[in-house]
Parts: C-alpha cells; sequence; structure tokens
C-alpha cells in the first residue's frame, strides 16, 4: 500500500508539472522578450536610474548582478546587526556579527543556509525586510543569469545580452510576485500560519506552560519554495505543522519547487528558435530527477537494523504525517533544485540514503536545479558534452550553431571545476589543520566517525551548491563554520555567474554554422544518453573518494 501511495503522489506531481510547463515557459518568453514596460517597472527603472533600453555587454551585466548583490549582503548585514532598534523586533537583541556575515551571505546568494533558530533569533522585520525580500530577488538574479546564457546561444555577432535590471525587475513584478501571491493563498488555505502576533502563551495538557510562536509564515513559505531558496521560517522548516501542515501541502510545496526550473527549457528552446533542444535538456533533468527519487525511496524503505524493519521502514526523524515516501520526494526535490528546505531530517536517514540528497548537490543541482542556475548548469555540461562527442569522431564541435573552442572550453571547465574545488577544499582545511579541526570535534561534530565526516562533507557542498540544506548533527553556529560556509556561499554562486557570463558573452559574438551531415544532432535521445552521462561521470565521480570515507563506509559497516 505505501507503494502505491508514493507512485499515486509521484505520478500527480508529474501531471501537474507537466500541465504548468509548458503555459509557464511560453508566459516567461514575453516576459524577457517584450518591448514595453509596466509602469511600476518604469518608476523603478528612474528610482535606481537604469536606463532599460540600454543593451548591456557581458561585463556590463556582470557588474550589474554583483554590485545589486553586494548592496544586498550589505542591507541584511545591517538589518541583523541594528534589529534591537527595528519595530516588530519581538525583543530579540542583535545578531552576533559572525552569523549576521553567515547569514546575510546564505540569503543573497539564494542558499539559505541557517546556523541558527530563526523564531529565537529574528524579528518579523529582519524576516520580511530583509530575507523574504532576499528571497525574491535572489530568485531573479539567477533567471536573469540563465537568461542571458539563452541570449548568447541565440544572438548573432551580438555585443550584449540585454539589460540585467530589466531582466531583475521584470522577474520580480512578473514572474515571482503574482505567482507567490497565489502560492500563499493557497498555503494560508491549507493551514500555514500568517500573522504578526509574535508568541503566544498557552497551557498543556499536563498543566505547564509552552510559548507557540506565529509570524508571516505563509507569505514567505511561497517564495521560499517558488524561488528555490529553502530558509525556514521555524527552525524545524518544512517539518513544522505551522509551515506544512499536511500532506498535500507537502506535494503542493514539491510543485512550487519544480514548476520553474522545469519551465525553463522550454524557454531555452523558445528563445533559440528550437524547441526540440529544450525538450533534450528537459529529458536529461527528467531521467536524473525520476533516477534519484527511485534511488532515494528504495533505500529509505528497506531501511536497515531490526528496528527499521518492524517500523516498515527507517522513520527515525521523519515525520509520521508525511511517511517515508512523501519525505523522500520532498528530499530529492529540494536537494535537486537548490531549495535547502527539509519536511525530514536528512542526517537522520540511513547512511546510503543520506549520501542521495548529498550526491544530488554533487551533480551541480541541474536535475531540474534552481530557478536559472539549473538551466545555466545544465548548458555549461551540454557544452562540454558536445565537446566530448567532438572528440569522439574527430570533428570541431558545436552547440546550436556555435563553435566551441578553446575559450568555451576552458570556460566550462572552470566551471565544472570551482565549486568542487570549494567543497574539498573546505573539508580538507577544516580537518587538516589542528587548531579548525580541534574546535570542529570538541564543538560541531557531535557525531564521531564516518557519519562525523559525512556532516562536514554535507554541509560545505550544501555551502558551495548553494542549496541550504543539512546534516543537523552539526552544530554551524561558530566563528570558523560561519565564515568559512559564508565564503563558500559567496564563491560558489558568483564565480560560476561569472564565468556563465563571460560564456554567454563569447557565444553571442559568433556567426551561426550552418547544420552540415556531420553535425551531431542535440535533439535526439542519444544526446540526451550521452549529456546524463556525462553529467555522471563529470561532477559525480569528482567526489567518490571522500564519499567511501563517509557514507559508503558508514553504510557498508
Amino acid at each position: 500500500m505505501p507503494v502505491v501511495f508514493a507512485i499515486l503522489q509521484f505520478a500527480t506531481l508529474v501531471v501537474i508539472i507537466a500541465v504548468l510547463q509548458r503555459p509557464l515557459g511560453d508566459y516567461m518568453v514575453s516576459i524577457y522578450s517584450s518591448r514595453k514596460d509596466w509602469r511600476v517597472e518604469r518608476g523603478t527603472y528612474r528610482l535606481i536610474g537604469a536606463d532599460p533600453k540600454a543593451e548591456q555587454s557581458w561585463q556590463g551585466y556582470l557588474r550589474g548582478v554583483l554590485a545589486f548583490s553586494a548592496v544586498g549582503v550589505l542591507l541584511v548585514y545591517a538589518l541583523q546587526r541594528l534589529q534591537a532598534l527595528l519595530p516588530l523586533s519581538l525583543g530579540l537583541p542583535a545578531v552576533p556579527a559572525p552569523l549576521s556575515f553567515n547569514t546575510a551571505i546564505s540569503f543573497v546568494t539564494n542558499t539559505n543556509w541557517q546556523n541558527y533558530s530563526p523564531e529565537a533569533t529574528l524579528g518579523y522585520t529582519v524576516q520580511l525586510v530583509g530575507l523574504a525580500v532576499q528571497n525574491f530577488v535572489s530568485a531573479a538574479v539567477g533567471i536573469a543569469v540563465a537568461i542571458a546564457l539563452i541570449r548568447g546561444f541565440s544572438r548573432v555577432r551580438a555585443g550584449t545580452l540585454g539589460n540585467f535590471w530589466v531582466d531583475l525587475i521584470r522577474g520580480v513584478t512578473r514572474l515571482l510576485l503574482p505567482l507567490a501571491l497565489v502560492s500563499a493563498v493557497v498555503l494560508i488555505a491549507g493551514g500555514v500560519v500568517q500573522n504578526l502576533n509574535g508568541f503566544t502563551d498557552i497551557s498543556t495538557l499536563g498543566g505547564g506552560t509552552q510559548q507557540l510562536p506565529g509570524g508571516p509564515v505563509a507569505s514567505q513559505e511561497a517564495i521560499k519554495v517558488l524561488g528555490t531558496n529553502g530558509g525556514g521560517f521555524f527552525n524545524a522548516n518544512s517539518a513544522h505543522p505551522f509551515e506544512n501542515p499536511t500532506a498535500w501541502t507537502s506535494l503542493f510545496q514539491n510543485v512550487l519547487m519544480l514548476v520553474i526550473p522545469f519551465s525553463l527549457p522550454r524557454v531555452f528552446g523558445s528563445m533559440v528558435g528550437d524547441r526540440r533542444q529544450g525538450h533534450a535538456v528537459l529529458a536529461a533533468m527528467a531521467t536524473l530527477y525520476l533516477a534519484s527519487f527511485a534511488i532515494l525511496s528504495a533505500l529509505e524503505s528497506a531501511g536497515g537494523g531490526a528496528a527499521a524493519r518492524l517500523a516498515g521502514g527507517a522513520m527515525e526523524g521523519k515525520e509520521q504525517r508525511f511517511g517515508i515516501f512523501a519525505s523522500t520526494l520532498f528530499a530529492s526535490t529540494s536537494t535537486l533544485t537548490s531549495t535547502g528546505a527539509v519536511n525530514s531530517m536528512h542526517d537522520s536517514y540511513t547512511p546510503l540514503g543520506g549520501m542521495m540528497p548529498m550526491l544530488n548537490m554533487m551533480l551541480g543541482e541541474i536535475a531540474p536545479g534552481g530557478v536559472g542556475s539549473g538551466l545555466y548548469g545544465m548548458l555549461v555540461l551540454a557544452v562540454i558534452t558536445v565537446f566530448i562527442a567532438g572528440l569522439l569522431v574527430g570533428r570541431t564541435p558545436e552547440y546550436l550553431g556555435k563553435k566551441i573552442g578553446p575559450r568555451e572550453v576552458k570556460l566550462a571547465s572552470l566551471y565544472i571545476l570551482i565549486v568542487p574545488t570549494l567543497v574539498l577544499g573546505g573539508v580538507a582545511v577544516g580537518l587538516a589543520v589542528p587548531v579548525i579541526r580541534s574546535d570542529l570535534e570538541a564543538t560541531s561534530m557531535l557525531n564521531p566517525g564516518n557519519h562525523g565526516l559525512s556532516e562536514v562533507v554535507y554541509a560545505f557542498t550544501s555551502a558551495a551548491n548553494n542549496n541550504g540544506s543539512a546534516f543537523a548533527g552539526l552544530t554551524g553556529d561558530t566563528v570558523w563554520l560561519n565564515t568559512a560556509l559564508g565564503v563558500a556561499m559567496l564563491l560558489g554562486r558568483f564565480v560560476p555567474i561569472v564565468l556563465v557570463l563571460a560564456l554567454a558573452g563569447s557565444l553571442a559574438q559568433q556567426s551561426k554554422i550552418p547544420a552540415t551531415a556531420g553535425t551531431m544532432p542535440t535533439h535526439r535521445p542519444l544526446f540526451v544518453g550521452l549529456l546524463v552521462g556525462v553529467t555522471l561521470i563529470v561532477t559525480a565521480l569528482t567526489y567518490f573518494p571522500v564519499l567511501t570515507l563517509g557514507p559508503l563506509a558508514e553504510g557498508l559497516l
């Protein structure tokens, strides 16, 4: 019966996404192709001094991304440090400097890693003005960069990629705000809290007292999952009944996490003039997503040990109202979309089951990935794929009529290498430097041995890939982890963006090459299979040695 329920739930999710991705994809094409500005958009352009008619080179586009994000970091940091002076602070003190640094970077980079208990640390002003705003704009930045890369493929002998400020503002006003508004109303109807009540004292059945938190939860929950952000209003995130009350709200949150990333391949196909290309990218994403969910569900259902078998599976850390399959579906979705939200505790998964969310992030979160970041990550892998295919047949590689030369391959290769370098380098420094290692072992790593290593690897994987979920057995609120994970989030977000925009600029300057009999078709199942294979080999195998020391070793004990 649980298996039948899992199949029905997954089938429902697939049908909903299949129905929504086409109209939403077409709507996004109109957003980023329209020459008309809304009145509120024109007012915003005047306010910030941007010329919506001025096209930008890739360098100018990049300067806009970096400048806007830098201001965001400073604003969120300042709000936390000044919290005690702000209205609706709930009497909470200022957030310590190292934690403020980590949190500011976390939300600006669309990571939403949280080294704190939100309901006990942040007041409503910081949540609304700081974190919720960044949930919108950081998602819009990711989509804007993806659109810029698509223009790089579609334009011919062009020195520009569009206008960052136009793409950013339209992404917020025309896409994210309307969808988040509707989604918030649905969540409120499902029982998600939305108020400004602060803490309410209640009497328990045992005669004691307890404080129940309130807050503007539904409005933040909607954009948290829609923008693949992931930061919870409460410490338990989407396992908290005030954030995620029922099984159907959990499924609805899965829909919100997937709907924009799975719609972006249609945007890609439409804007390059060949929707079959979008179908190929979508097929590769869906194949990896299905495989991840199936493997994780099988591992967690099998469990391990007598207790898990008697319970019918590994139920530790999972909500009874969701069960195993709703938990593994949510875990697969959130770690494959860079969301970081959880409705169960990944640290409590079986060793091999816990490896799957980690592996999802190690793939680069491209199945379907975060809003924008998943598509441009997959397109970079497509560039690598056609290069490898060209080597196999002895031809100059090309993709969508653009030559993939030394410059493009170098940029794509650097993109592939940056995140593993941050992950493995961060873990190595943390465990090899005696002073840092002693602090980790004494303060942060509550689980010794293989699982303790897995917790540290998961943390740096989550930070560098801008996911935000965690193996909760690791205490992250220390000077070292706040700083190191903050740097990993910052570099893991913006160095790839630099490389993607440079790649887009290089492609936009090229002429179109007509297809010949020797051109590899990139819309057929052969290319989809090759793209999936390259994704697994180029990304996942990079981490194989460290996985053998962590979850693989623990799972085989």
